[in-house]
């Protein structure tokens, strides 16, 4: 039998997706101009209600500190005035970029005249579902207003009162534009039910996008009706080649376990080439160790680094998504079994070489088929921002319909356009 609040819940979402739909309709006839004015206008707010947006955020850190929550999931959670500056930073680098809308593209001229081309068109509404991260707030609706999009946003209980004061900010910048203020619109109940109704609006939504643990991404993927865009885990490798360079190895190892051991992008596995281990290996654990990093590894690392504190490594541990300072280190025969080790442990997320051997880095590029591939260079460079899209509303780690970070290009689509002269088919 249903109840009051179930019913409640059911009629709140159900209202923000019929709302969410008709601004999309909106978003689609609206220019590139208005988009970019409606974005500024947003950060403009975010940078008005900074201190608004710093006091929810401490209401979320309290709870947070009482209900025992720490580590990774609590930095997640943490925004301070900088952090707010950042997220109007990252909001007007969005608006400043190429528009992804209209245009023809790959246009061809058929035999018998007519021109066809493609054109870049709006998902239309996306569902955002997501844990922890406020940022996502303000950069999904970013994102998603960008690509003509509008987006509904479903926060973590956890950051409720940071999500409200954000949403609510984004919101007053599109009621100061030409765009519907019900482009954005966050649930404002904390109810586990409004997901499960949220992902029963196929008629209003045509994507969902879960962002936070393997966990949430496997039960929104069982239960949703709509697409669904996954990003599993981040089981990501770096790779110490036989030519590796070691104060270049020991950086980049370094630089992408321990400079923030929790998020998605860090190492969580260390693979090093048979020939360069007693070479590089004693250095690069010296560094994690005095870095705080516990090390897990197989028998020939243990016998490299008998002086040096290392647990046996397991099988679960080649599977591991630590997300902390722990990292599995495993020395392989070459770079083929490298790329096997990759191939069977991997989540598709991203995989780093150190090398200084161009055959090496190529074969590497060419062969791991995960969705952001490094060359000499921290795997932590797999993030919107740093690749040079602003920001990022997940990274997909499911090749259908987007591989990898994601952008506003990424949350459009594109249709076919076909000019003619009067031709008729025979």
């Amino acid at each position: 039998m249903t109840t009051t609040l179930e019913r409640t819940v059911d009629e709140i979402v159900v209202e923000l997706a019929r709302a969410a739909r008709r601004a999309s309709l909106a978003l689609a006839r609206s220019s590139a101009d208005q988009r970019t004015e409606a974005l500024r206008s947003i950060a403009d707010a975010i940078d008005a209600r900074a201190t608004d947006i710093v006091a929810a955020n401490a209401l979320d850190l309290a709870a947070a500190d009482e209900a025992g929550i720490t580590g990774a999931m609590r930095n997640r959670l943490q925004l301070d005035r900088s952090g707010v500056g950042k997220l109007a930073a990252a909001i007007r680098e969005v608006a400043d970029q190429p528009d992804p809308l209209g245009g023809l593209e790959d246009e061809q001229v058929r035999p018998n005249g007519l021109r066809v081309a493609r054109m870049r068109i709006p998902l239309g509404v996306v569902a955002m579902i997501y844990e922890s991260r406020p940022n996502v707030t303000s950069d999904a609706a970013a994102l998603c207003l960008k690509a003509g999009n509008a987006v509904i946003l479903r926060g973590g209980s956890e950051a409720i009162h940071s999500n409200r004061a954000i949403a609510e900010a984004v919101r007053a910048g599109l009621a100061a534009s030409e765009l519907p203020e019900d482009a954005v619109q966050l649930i404002p109940v904390v109810d586990r039910a409004a997901i499960d109704v949220l992902l029963r609006q196929e008629a209003f939504v045509d994507l969902v996008i879960p962002r936070g643990g393997e966990g949430l991404i496997r039960a929104v993927t069982e239960k949703s009706r709509i697409p669904v865009l996954q990003h599993y885990k981040g089981v990501c490798h770096v790779f110490v080649d036989e030519t590796a360079p070691i104060e270049r190895a020991v950086s980049i190892v370094e630089n992408a376990k321990v400079q923030r051991p929790g998020v998605c992008n860090a190492a969580e596995t260390l693979l090093v080439h048979e020939g360069a281990a007693e070479r590089v290996l004693p250095a690069i654990a010296e560094r994690l160790v005095s870095d705080g990093v516990e090390l897990r590894g197989c028998a020939r690392t243990r016998e490299i680094l008998r002086d040096l504190p290392v647990t046996a490594a397991t099988e679960e541990d080649w599977h591991a998504e630590y997300l902390d300072l722990t990292l599995a280190v495993r020395v392989v025969p070459d770079l083929e079994a490298a790329l096997d080790h990759i191939a069977t442990y991997g989540s598709s997320h991203t995989e780093a070489i150190v090398t200084d051997d161009e055959a090496s880095a190529e074969t590497f590029v060419g062969a791991v088929q995960s969705s952001t591939v490094v060359v000499n260079a921290s795997t932590r460079f797999a993030d919107g921002g740093e690749l040079g899209l602003g920001a990022e509303i997940g990274i997909s780690t499911s090749k259908l319909h987007a591989f990898g970070p994601m952008g506003a290009n990424e949350l459009t689509t594109r249709k076919f356009v076909v000019l003619g002269e009067g031709q008729i088919r025979g």
